[in-house]
């Protein structure tokens, strides 16, 4: 079994030939050049020059004066066409966005080769290869419009037919539902391509209970819900959304189809470095901290990073000018949000002091009562706790890429990110920290064999990690405890404690500890994916595997 599938991997690498691959970011020209009397033109030359990195792309036309090159990567080019014979055509200023398909038709002027003539009109912007709904985000925009959060799903909602999903759907965790309904499908039924793999890999939520990301049906994304699980704003070149009438290509989901092109390097170093900053200095205490009488929460943001790309160049070694690029990019965050003061209930300090001396711990492990007490001197009761509080969470997301030209014809790059996250809540002394780390790599090829034959190789793999910790702390007073030894619960890693005090007709109050956990690991070709989760509710593997060689060979 593991020989055919080495074979299996190995004839796809060779076979797998397509006119435009599929869900490849990659862009496509086509189109024919003819004579003054529009007689098709063999053989001319086709010299096609990416304006950012200096790389060529080589080709001719063929019998029927068609020339193809489905290997370009997004950016902006020009087009050389010669013939013996014939004047030389120079079209520059072509833009190609992320799977676009621009035909371009020449009419070489008789003349001697050495004539160059310029054509400035532009290329038009609309589809015409195919019938497919679509709209591209750019980096100019991205670049230019204000982004809450650093985060692109502003960008994404604003693509016909698309809405958010609502705040009455249930649970709002990542981990267990999409975030988008694409012309009314489930928010579960879209497919993210990040530089042509899937970015279908969330790990879920640390429960480890049966959510949408166990069956890798939601995007990456950080433990704060924000988009930088994919890629960061920064590392992003631009983006398609396919909303309707696609391909077959994109058979995997029936809702929406969203391509990510990660940036590269160029001949010219370019850096950049920005921090967003915001605080509670000039802000107004909250409502409900006034109502009762208590002072403001600090507010603390910190949006920081920077980017660096050009050519990698060794001094006496080696000069990648027009050959060999890097990219890196750096976004990281500290967030402390305020939560408003509210009404809470702990033990009073009489069923503190009447406790037994088991039960006395786990009672002093709740914050000290600061309001109201509903007991009486002999009636053991629950009594208010009124506190403000503020919650830390971060971001670090880390993406490097590396792109080269291997020949005229073929072109490779490798990227690989990080993005470790958290966040955190709590109630009263029981606090929880949630972890997201979603580590990404991926390698792609690309040929051009012939006008009509190209191969497109995509190889990745992604780690996603999501755990939970669940702890008593020493807020307002509170004396920690160990909460699974004082209840009898031992000491299993993954062991649930939890105390609850319910007081009828008043209402209850509990802590608890825990450390749930989730893993996945997914390998994925082009045409072959194999996802692994680990449930730490059993501790054993399960692999799901999805053959998908008809969406990827054509």
């Amino acid at each position: 079994m593991k020989r055919f599938r080495a074979l299996h991997l190995l004839l796809l690498i060779l076979s797998a030939t397509t006119l435009a691959p599929a869900q490849s970011t990659d862009a496509t020209i086509s189109g024919v050049v003819v004579d003054p009397s529009g007689k098709v033109i063999t053989n001319a030359d086709i010299e096609i020059l990416n304006e950012a990195t200096g790389v060529h792309y080589a080709g001719r036309t063929n019998e029927s004066g068609i020339y193809t090159d489905s290997i370009l990567p997004p950016g902006q080019y020009r087009i050389q066409v010669s013939k013996v014979g014939f004047k030389t055509l120079i079209k520059p200023g072509i833009v190609l966005n992320v799977q676009s398909a621009v035909v371009l038709n020449f009419a070489l002027p008789i003349g001697a080769t050495s004539e160059s003539v310029t054509v400035e009109a532009g290329v038009s912007l609309v589809n015409t290869t195919d019938p497919s709904v679509s709209t591209v985000i750019d980096r100019n925009f991205v670049e230019n419009i204000p982004l809450n959060g650093r985060s692109f799903q502003d960008l994404i909602s604003m693509t016909p037919g698309i809405v958010t999903q609502s705040p009455q759907t249930g649970s709002q965790s990542p981990a267990y539902n999409g975030d988008f309904s694409v012309n009314g499908q489930r928010t579960e039924s879209n497919y993210y391509i990040v530089d042509g793999v899937s970015g279908n890999v969330s790990a879920g939520s640390p429960s480890g209970a049966p959510q949408a990301a166990s069956s890798g049906l939601i995007a990456g994304s950080t433990a704060l819900g924000t988009t930088q699980g994919l890629l960061s704003a920064d590392s992003l070149q631009e983006f398609r959304v396919e909303s309707s009438t696609y391909s077959a290509e994109y058979g995997r989901s029936p809702g929406g189809q969203f391509s990510f092109l990660t940036r590269s390097g160029t001949n010219q170093y370019h850096g950049s470095a920005a921090d967003y900053v915001r605080n509670n200095f000039f802000d107004a205490n909250d409502w409900f901290n006034d109502h009762y009488g208590k002072s403001i929460s600090p507010l603390r943001q910190n949006d920081f990073g920077g980017t660096l790309g050009g050519p990698i160049r060794i001094r006496a070694l080696y000069d990648g000018i027009n050959r060999t690029f890097f990219f890196a990019s750096y976004e990281g965050l500290r967030l402390t949000q305020p939560q408003a003061a509210a009404i809470q209930y702990v033990p009073d300090a009489f069923m503190r002091q009447q406790a037994p001396a088991a039960l006395a711990p786990i009672l002093n492990a709740f914050p000290i009562p600061n309001g109201m007490d509903y007991g009486t001197a002999t009636s053991p009761s629950l009594a208010q706790f009124i506190q403000p509080y503020s919650l830390p969470s971060q971001i670090d997301s880390t993406s490097i890429r590396v792109d080269h030209a291997v020949l005229p014809k073929m072109t490779a790059f490798f990227r690989f990110a990080d993005t470790p996250s958290s966040t955190s809540s709590r109630y009263l002394s029981t606090f929880a920290v949630n972890h997201v780390d979603t580590q990404t790599y991926t390698l792609g090829i690309d040929n051009q064999f012939s006008h009509s034959t190209s191969n497109g190789l995509r190889l990745g793999y992604s780690y996603g990690h999501s755990a939970g910790t669940y702890s008593i702390d020493a807020f307002a007073g509170a004396q920690p405890v160990d909460l699974a030894s004082a209840t009898g619960v031992g000491s299993y890693p993954h062991a649930t404690a939890l105390f609850e005090i319910y007081i009828p007709g008043l209402g209850s109050t509990y802590m608890e500890t825990t450390q749930p956990e989730n893993l996945s690991r997914q390998w994925e070709s082009r045409g072959h994916s194999q996802r692994y989760i680990w449930s730490p509710s059993n501790e054993i593997w399960r692999r799901l595997s999805t053959h998908r060689f008809s969406d990827d060979l054509r």
